[in-house]
């Protein structure tokens, strides 16, 4: 058997206009929900940021919310823990770290109600040190995915990794790049995935995990949620009783938190500094991090220098709040601080090959506030 688990990550910016956000909508979010309602043996992760969640029921898109927690009720998602306004984990300091994993809980829990109940954690970006593994065994997630490039160690198909947490350990979950790019990129076709699939573990128990953009779905590449995902639940569900070889197997598709209960605990390794952009080059030359700090950035950098200001700004203001207009104006800067700290302005500014000048602008907007 191999088993193939799918995580889709739901996101948009805080600065997000209601044009674009609706359009995403019609052309990715409720296709998908269409397909995953036709299809019930499909299951699926979710990844929904909280800043996404509240952008939808606030611009009367709250059909994708119910949506959503209806596929959850009826045991076709599984939802797993985030940041709330999507911020790169690694960079920002630990409190702050802390505080998104958590008010991302509190803002999906009132949203979901009791179908929000994560057992995983996607690292916006998959931006991954282990700095942040301890806040996210501390909030109760059991395993934590990471992309492909992360993982020091054999290829795991058929073991779940760990790694140390604080006196504990976190399963570790990868990404298998390569399938996830042929997928994002339209490289590959039903028949030629499930077939695929199929081979993995030459006939033994094994599993594959892939993770991308929800938006890949029907808005990156228009129909793709039809002509690949629809299409493959049809070809699993069509599968003969029996594997035409010994080298092969049938495929069967499960949560990813099923992957920490079926296969046996692997040993504790250490990831590598990483994100789901990040090449082999980039690792080579300690840039952990190219679409979000990269080092000689000149613009990376200028806005790095200003987050810092503005963290200190905010601690001094804290500091010093000795009495109720001061406390008031402290939690007014902590209030806006959090979703200036969203990852979509540094990775507009990485020129690999994103650049766009309005979309940097409206970052700095929202730490100058």
């Amino acid at each position: 058997m191999t088993y193939w688990a799918q995580l889709l990550h739901f996101y948009q910016p805080p600065t997000q206009t209601h044009e674009v956000l609706e359009r995403v909508a019609n052309e990715s979010y409720r296709p998908l929900l269409g397909v995953l309602r036709e299809h019930r043996a499909a299951k699926l992760a979710v990844n929904i940021n909280g800043v996404l969640t509240e952008l939808l029921l606030a611009h009367g898109l709250r059909d994708v919310v119910d949506g959503l927690r209806e596929l959850a009720e009826r045991g076709q998602v599984e939802f797993v823990g985030s940041g709330k306004f999507h911020p790169i984990l690694p960079l920002i300091p630990g409190a702050a770290c802390e505080r998104s994993i958590r008010e991302n809980n509190e803002t999906n829990a009132a949203a979901f109600n009791q179908s929000w109940n994560p057992r995983g954690f996607f690292p916006p970006e998959l931006c991954f040190d282990s700095a942040i593994a301890s806040p996210i065994a501390a909030s109760g997630h059991e395993w934590l995915l990471l992309s492909g490039i992360a993982c020091p160690a054999d290829w795991p198909i058929d073991q779940v990794y760990r790694i140390s947490a604080k006196g504990q350990t976190l399963a570790t979950l990868f990404r298998d790049d390569a399938r996830s790019n042929r997928i994002s990129f339209r490289e590959t076709d039903p028949a030629d995935f499930v077939d695929d699939l199929s081979r993995v573990g030459a006939g033994s128990l094994a599993y594959v995990l892939t993770a991308m953009d929800a938006e890949t779905y029907g808005h990156h590449i228009r129909g793709w949620e039809r002509q690949f995902l629809a299409a493959t639940y049809q070809r699993i569900a069509e599968q003969p009783p029996e594997p035409q070889s010994r080298s092969r197997s049938r495929v069967e598709i499960v949560f990813p938190s099923a992957l920490v209960d079926l296969f046996p605990p692997g040993p504790v390794i250490e990831p590598l500094a990483s994100s789901w952009s990040t090449s082999h080059d980039d690792l080579a030359s300690s840039n952990p991090f190219p679409l979000w700090r990269s080092p000689g950035n000149t613009v990376h950098e200028l806005q790095w220098e200003y987050v810092d200001h503005c963290l200190g700004l905010l601690e001094l203001a804290q500091r010093h709040a000795t009495n109720a207009a001061a406390r008031q104006f402290a939690d007014i800067a902590d209030q806006r601080l959090q979703p200036a700290l969203h990852s979509c302005q540094f990775w507009w500014a990485s020129r690999r090959p994103m650049w766009d000048v309005p979309m940097i602008h409206r970052g700095f907007l929202l730490l100058n506030e």
